[in-house]
């Protein structure tokens, strides 16, 4: 086993900046844990963007290495249920937040947080999805499970050009549902007419600023990725007994509006959580995601940078104009 591996590592400077660059670290540098990953693939998620240009609300210390995706090979393992050259994949907990991350070209992390590489799709494809998939179809899960059921109305998806919107939108089109795609700039319309979707909605139509605690019902569901006033506007106009998601706050942390929705309507709301949500849980989706609900073609879902090209990947994300999904090639 080698001593030393390439990391992309962001600094803190004297003057409060923040620099990314490429070094060089010790294998004994990485945090306690029962299992050392040989990482062959990380994803770029908007939370990896965040640590990356110093978000204490995301991480608390630098110099840190993000990625809160990592797929590989088991290079140790002190615990039974791994072994070596073993596939495995790590997506949420603590990595890439405050524990070194995915865009390195190992990790150390606690055997609780690892998951063995399911049949149904190889160690790329996991990236493809990462957490931003595993986000999107805990959504799906939810509205699946609440009884929101395919030609039952329309279903909303916002942030649809992002990772997890645009996942959660291609995989209810694919199990039948009508699909309500969002988008906010002309350039986004090729890559939105590519999910499928039924039709496609300008950004004012759903960010409702009239003050008004109720609108007219649209949605049978909604999948909302942004929060903030334009989760408020869904929750206002889906229908009576309709379920809404929410998973991210991109627009805001703030949700303004009534409890006119739910006492009126009947709309229930929930929370997705990809991050502690318990192991067993989170396999029984990722099982679905590797089985009965997975997209075809999903290497071509993503594209591919090396750890090198990534830095102005994540220049690209805060900007939005990155479109669906990023995966990162240690091996290039």
């Amino acid at each position: 086993m080698v001593d030393t591996y390439r990391a992309l590592v962001v600094t803190e400077l004297d003057d409060g900046k923040f620099s990314r660059q490429i070094s060089t670290k010790r294998i004994s540098d990485l945090p306690a844990g029962e299992v050392l990953i040989n990482v062959k693939y990380s994803s770029l998620n908007y939370k990896d963007a965040l640590s990356a240009t110093g978000n204490r609300g995301v991480t608390k210390k630098y110099p840190h290495t993000p990625g809160i995706d990592a797929a590989g090979i088991v290079t140790e393992s002190s615990v039974p249920d791994f072994a070596p050259g073993e596939e495995v994949f790590v997506t949420g907990f603590d990595l890439g937040m405050n524990t070194s991350g995915g865009y390195q070209e190992y990790i150390r992390v606690p055997a609780a947080w690892v998951a063995k590489r399911l049949p149904g799709l190889n160690l790329k494809e996991t990236m493809v999805y990462g957490t931003a998939g595993l986000t999107a179809l805990l959504s799906v899960d939810s509205l699946v499970g609440a009884g929101v059921k395919a030609g039952a109305g329309e279903i909303l998806v916002t942030g649809t050009t992002g990772g997890v919107g645009s996942f959660a939108a291609r995989t209810l089109v694919k199990l039948g549902y009508d699909v309500v795609g969002v988008q906010r700039r002309p350039e986004e319309t090729a890559f939105l007419n590519s999910l499928g979707l039924k039709r496609i909605v300008p950004v004012d139509e759903v960010d409702d600023q009239s003050g008004r605690p109720l609108g007219k019902t649209q949605w049978a569901g909604v999948i909302d990725t942004v929060g903030g006033n334009i989760l408020s506007t869904a929750i206002k106009t889906t229908c009576y007994g309709g379920s809404v998601t929410c998973c991210g706050n991109a627009a805001s942390n703030n949700l303004p509006g009534t409890v006119l929705p739910f006492i009126l309507r009947g709309v229930t709301l929930y929370g997705i959580d990809s991050v502690e949500c318990p192991m067993d849980f989170r396999l029984g989706v990722w099982n679905k995601i590797a089985g009965a609900w997975k997209l075809d073609n999903v290497e071509a879902l993503a594209e591919e940078c090396s750890l090198e090209q990534l830095s102005g990947k994540i220049d690209m994300i805060l900007q939005g104009k990155i479109y669906g999904r990023v995966v990162v090639n240690l091996s290039l």
